[in-house]
């Protein structure tokens, strides 16, 4: 049910998330879930002044890399003269308030299903999805951040289940994509042969380890960086972004581990400026960019230079064994099975 992940990026399924803001990270509130309980408007992405201005709405994570890529495309023949005005925050939220009609040219969110509530509400075209890789701009995988210098000896998915290790999580319950966490410990435990019941006792110990849970990502952070607990589950290029702002932490990639899928679309009422930067941002140039942010390309483009604050800069993305949400049969399946707030697994580990 698994493929590897080399390099940047291996798009294959066998069944078929960049640098934060650097102040908010060394002020312990960044490196967090795109999916808090209220959303914050974060003012301008890219370039300022131009007379063609795209409404982005996107999930906090991204803010930095989106104002690189906007800078990026203020450049480009296309992007003359075109300004984006960006509103960042929880990815659920963001997508309710397009929904409630928040201006939104184009919309950058951690989870499909939170773009698939604004084409419910006719928003955004039914087809958004139907290029070649599926609405998806930008890809992680989920890793294990652990204290500096690892004292626990964290190396992978079983050591966090051992007894005496302190788990911190963002919540399911309350964050969207704090399921990608659940996600990656659920899936990994199913191995080839689609265990169901090794999977549930390894989330079952998963849910007895954890020491806190968190209302988003950032919550989650601040309480580990805090003291709280030995391992943090987290997002590959958040981990970067958090050690190349100078957070004191360390970070494990797991052999085998959860892809987290970052999609991306115009609305219904979009510019053509608005559609022409979400080229931008699939092309290669724009792909790069959000690789020197810690994410994994979905094309494949690999780094150019060193990317800071990976484990290694000069090779920052370790072939791995990854499993889709597609692996699982898909977001409705998950999302009854593992997350149903009544009969979800979590919620009967939980108590």
């Amino acid at each position: 049910m698994m493929s590897t992940l080399r390099g940047p990026r291996a798009r294959t399924s066998s069944r078929l998330a960049a640098v934060l803001v650097a102040a908010s990270l060394l002020a312990v509130a960044g490196c967090g879930s795109s999916d808090e309980p209220e959303t914050t408007a974060d003012g301008t992405a890219g370039a300022g002044g131009g007379d063609k201005a795209i409404d982005l709405v996107g999930f906090a994570v991204i803010q930095a890399a989106y104002d690189d890529l906007a800078t990026g495309f203020a450049a480009t023949d296309a992007g003359k003269g075109t300004s984006v005005k960006g509103s960042f925050g929880a990815s659920g939220a963001q997508s309710r308030a397009v929904i409630a009609g928040q201006d939104a040219d184009l919309v950058a969110l951690s989870l499909t299903p939170d773009v698939t509530n604004i084409v419910e509400a006719g928003l955004v075209d039914p087809t958004w999805a139907d290029d070649e890789h599926h609405g998806i701009v930008s890809d992680s995988v989920v890793v294990l951040a652990v204290r500096k210098g690892n004292p626990k000896g964290i190396q992978g998915w079983d050591d966090i289940v051992k007894p005496g290790v302190g788990i911190v999580t963002a919540d399911p319950g309350t964050s969207g994509s704090a399921k990608w966490n659940l996600l990656g410990a659920y899936s990994q435990a199913l191995g080839e042969n689609d265990d169901t019941a090794a999977a549930e006792a390894y989330l079952g110990k998963f849910v007895e380890n954890v020491v806190s849970w968190n209302d988003s990502g950032r919550t989650a952070t601040d309480a580990f960086v805090k003291g709280t607990g030995d391992v943090l589950i987290s997002y590959e290029n958040e981990a970067i972004a958090a050690r190349a702002a100078g957070v004191e932490l360390d970070y494990v990639v797991p052999e085998t581990t959860f892809l987290i899928e970052n999609p991306a679309a115009v609305t219904t009422t979009a510019s053509q400026a608005a559609k022409d930067f979400l080229e931008y941002v699939r092309s290669d140039e724009g792909q790069q960019i959000l690789v020197a942010h810690g994410f994994r390309s979905v094309s494949g483009v690999a780094p150019t230079g060193d990317v800071e604050g990976a484990n290694d800069p000069a090779n920052p993305f370790p072939d791995v064994d990854i499993i889709t949400v597609e692996d699982l049969g898909g977001w409705s399946a998950v999302n009854d099975e593992l997350f149903d707030k009544e009969n979800g697994l979590v919620t009967k580990l939980r108590g």
